[in-house]
Formats: structure tokens, sequence, C-alpha cells
């Protein structure tokens, strides 16, 4: 086996720029796989970030829901009904809405999401935050410390004067504390406070219209039967979710109902493609460069079997040689884009481990389409 190996290095390495040529062209494609697949995954961790801290068994939204930004609101009185369900322990209402900010350093205004929330009820899991109860004083905010700059350096301010005075919907407000949160492609930065500061946030918004409804059931409830119940006993403009599928709900929108989630799998796809063209056109030309040293191969008795072992060991050499600095140069781009945007975009494991056997696949396939040609060299016709 191990004597075959050269034959298929020196093959490549006989024309050196061609290699170089051949290893940019994979590492590209590398690059573009893993950084369009990063993006989608960011895109998908950061929507679901403020559902997946919800603490409820189950959550009740509107039937026209459709994700957090554009969230319907509906009355508290769906929320109230479910306690008469058995299984059900409490519920609790979450208000959300989107503010303008005031930078204090620049007055420039910029969209920030509010939710408001009992701080005493733990509606919302911020285990950052020092203590959430001190939300329970007037105007009082936490802050998410994962916001983007535009909105000013809260946290630097914070940590220098103590509470900063802020204007949001024209109301001075106190940012109290911090917590970490993060952005997503529709959500540039959060703010959390109670349920009685953001009805003064946004005094135009009816105390009995909520935007979630949190139900927490009692200790070896059935959540499927609970669920059952309340979506039959209950009118039929909510929804009844678990969390899971609320988590779900808001991926789905952002893969299918928008273009974002598209574009980033056409780039991954883009990326195999171009991979694989360039693969095939590398060892389509080297084949046919080399048609007469192959021909005379297979006049010494050497089988297609064997030739087409050397140019598929060719195809799994340029796999690996565009691979490795394809994932170096993909981690510096996700260090950029992390720190430009704030986007959770983190090179896993997984994500290598996939790319790399599409990489092989790629290149692979490549090779199988240029067999053809090697297959069609005959010692009687060339000599």
């Amino acid at each position: 086996m191990f004597n075959r190996v050269p034959l298929a290095w020196l093959q490549l390495t006989h024309q050196k720029l061609r290699l170089l040529a051949a290893i940019a062209g994979i590492a590209f494609a590398v690059v573009l796989m893993l950084f369009q697949l990063g993006l989608l995954d960011a895109l998908f961790t950061a929507s679901s970030v403020v559902q997946s801290r919800l603490q409820g068994d189950l959550i009740l939204v509107s039937k026209q829901y459709q994700y957090m930004i554009l969230s319907k609101n509906f009355t508290n009185r769906r929320l109230y009904q479910a306690l008469a369900f058995d299984g059900v322990e409490s519920v609790w209402p979450v208000y959300l809405g989107l503010a303008q900010w005031k930078n204090p350093e620049d007055l420039k205004e910029r969209s920030i999401l509010t939710i408001g929330y009992d701080p005493l009820g733990g509606a919302l899991s911020v285990p950052e935050a020092r203590d959430p109860r001190q939300l329970i004083f007037p105007d009082a905010v936490l802050f998410d410390a994962g916001s983007r700059s535009e909105f000013g350096p809260i946290p630097q301010m914070l940590r220098d004067k103590g509470p900063v005075e802020v204007e949001v919907n024209g109301r001075k407000i106190k940012v109290v504390g911090l917590f970490r949160m993060g952005t997503s492609f529709g959500i540039d930065g959060t703010l959390i406070t109670s349920d009685l500061n953001f009805l003064k946030i946004f005094p135009s918004h009816p105390q009995e219209l909520i935007e979630i409804g949190l139900i927490r059931l009692k200790h070896g409830a059935d959540i499927v039967g609970v669920q059952a119940a309340l979506e039959k006993g209950l009118p039929p403009d909510i929804q009844v979710l678990t969390q899971a599928a609320f988590v779900q709900q808001e991926k789905d929108y952002w893969a299918t109902n928008t273009g974002v989630g598209y574009i980033f799998t056409l780039g991954v796809f883009i990326g195999f493609v171009v991979g694989a063209v360039i693969v095939y056109q590398i060892l389509y030309t080297d084949v046919n460069d080399h048609l007469a040293e192959f021909a005379t191969l297979k006049a010494l008795g050497y089988r297609d079997l064997y030739l087409s072992s050397v140019v598929l060991r060719q195809s799994l050499i340029l796999s690996l040689f565009g691979f490795v600095p394809g994932v170096g140069i993909a981690a510096i781009l996700y260090s950029l884009t992390q720190k430009a945007t704030l986007l959770p975009i983190i090179l896993n494991p997984w994500r290598v481990v996939l790319v790399l056997a599409l990489t092989i696949g790629m290149c692979s396939g490549s090779a199988l389409l240029a067999m053809k040609k090697l297959r069609q060299a005959d010692p009687a016709e060339i000599f």
C-alpha cells in the first residue's frame, strides 16, 4: 500500500504552481463552508436565546405569533384561565417591546428589546445578574453587557460611577446592573425590568395584554397531557407550546420565512461546488497531461483499479492540504466576525469534522469524474 503513495505525491508535486492553486482553491471552499455554517448556527443560537431563558414548563403565545421581535400580544385572561386546569401550579406574564434608547454620550437613538416580568417570580433566568430583585425599584433596569457598542459604554460607566441614568422612550430610567444575553440578527441590545416598570416605559401598552405567558406545572404532572388539555380547553386565539417547541419555532422562522437562512445554506452549497470544480479541473488536467505515462503502466500490466487509486490518493492529499489552512483562516474570520457583530459564532469541533467530511467527499467525487479520462488511456492508440 505504502509504495503507491509516492506516485500520487510525485504526480501532484510535478507542477508546484498547479498544486498551490489547487490547495488555495480547496482552502477557499473550506473557508466558505465553515464560515457559512458558522453564521447559520449563530443565527439559530442567537435568535432563540430569550426563549431558552424562559422558566416555564409550558408557554402561551398568540396564534399569530411569528418571531420574538414582532410577537403579537393576547389577553392575560388566557393565562389565568390556565390556572383552573389540573396540573397547573402557577402562571407568569411576560411583556416584550422595542423601545428607543438614547445613547448617554452622543444622544443618538437606537431600538432596544425590553423585557418586563415579575423578578420575584423568576420567570427569566439571569444568572449573570447579582440580584434581579433590584428591578422592583422604580425605573430600575438591567442592561445586557453583550449589547452592541452603539448603545454607549454602559458597563464601563456602571463600574466607574454606579447606576447610570439614561433615557428610554423619553423616560428617565436607571441602569442598576448588568446581565449577558448577546445580540442576534434582529436584536442589537436588551433591557430587562419589572412588569410595572415596563408599563411605565411603554405607557400606551395595555396592562391586560401580554406577549408571552409562562405556565409552571405541579411536580409529577404530565406535561403532554396538560398541554393537550389546555389546547382543547382554552380559546383558539393562543398556542400552547413546550419550551423546546417554542425555541424550535423561532429557529424555523429564521430558516424558512426569511432569506437569511436560505442565503447561508446556499453559501455552503456554493463552497462545495466551487471546491469540487477546482479539484476536478486539477485532476483532469493532471491525468490528461500524463496520459502517456498511465498508458505505459497499463501496458506493463497495471489494472485500471490501481491507476484509479493513484488519482483517488491525489484527491485525498489535496483535501487534507487544503483543509488545514482553510480551518486556520476560518478561525481568524470567526474571531473577527464575533468581535465586530457580537454574534455567538464559534468554531466547534463538530462543524470542523462535518466540513472535513464534505471536503473529502468533494475531492473524492471530483476524482471519480476525472477517472473517466483515465479509463480511456489505451496503449495501442497512444503509441
